[in-house]
């Protein structure tokens, strides 16, 4: 019940946008498919997306929100203050098609940067079926945690609103980057990068 409601708010709020503004289309479809439709799509078309889809999202240079979740392998996972890593905290669901176009590099994220930065994967279980959930991280080969949101707590946490969602957190526990929606894989190592070695 509640996942119809929230289905028919986003339906209608999908057509108000469309009837105000045929480029808010192109702008909500790209948030939704992500941008990784065309190359020649320029950073301007991203950077409006993005602003678009952030106005509530936390802002750079806060303390990102604490929690624990369990993991897929049964362990806890804990976020909040001091890191001995950077982390990327994924936001993901199983049925999101640019979930699925990122998956891959974030396997290689993770590989690469593995003694500076932990990924965690953040499954919006609330939004998905467990099953579905075990088979997306299998096809993928996901060698990173995937911790499990049942209740959609952290996800409101961290004020989600779309799948993948991208947050870069630094080793004192704040945050330094928030990405809504997909980039290209150049664009988020460069994030990454900077991340790293501000």
């Amino acid at each position: 019940m509640k996942r119809n409601g929230l289905i028919l708010i986003a339906l209608f709020l999908l057509f108000v946008i469309a009837l105000l503004d045929q480029d808010g289309q192109k702008k909500i479809s790209a948030l939704f498919e992500g941008s990784g439709n065309s190359k020649s799509e320029t950073s301007e078309e991203q950077k409006s997306i993005t602003a678009l889809a952030a106005e509530g999202a936390l802002k750079p240079g806060t303390s990102s929100p604490a929690f624990k979740l369990s993991g897929l392998d049964g362990k806890q996972y804990a976020v909040g203050g001091k890191r001995d890593k950077a982390l990327l905290l994924n936001f993901w669901a199983s049925w999101c098609d640019p979930c699925r176009e990122e998956a891959p590099e974030l396997v290689n994220i993770a590989e690469k940067y593995k003694d500076s930065l932990d990924v965690y994967g953040v499954n919006v279980t609330f939004y998905d079926k467990l099953d579905d959930v075990k088979k997306f991280v299998k096809e993928y080969g996901f060698t990173f945690p995937v911790l499990l949101d049942e209740k959609e707590k952290v996800y409101r946490m961290y004020n989600g609103i779309a799948f993948p969602t991208n947050i870069l957190i630094d080793k004192d526990g704040v945050i330094r980057d928030v990405v809504i929606g997909l980039i290209s894989p150049e664009d988020l190592q460069g994030k990454i990068e900077k991340l790293l070695n501000p």
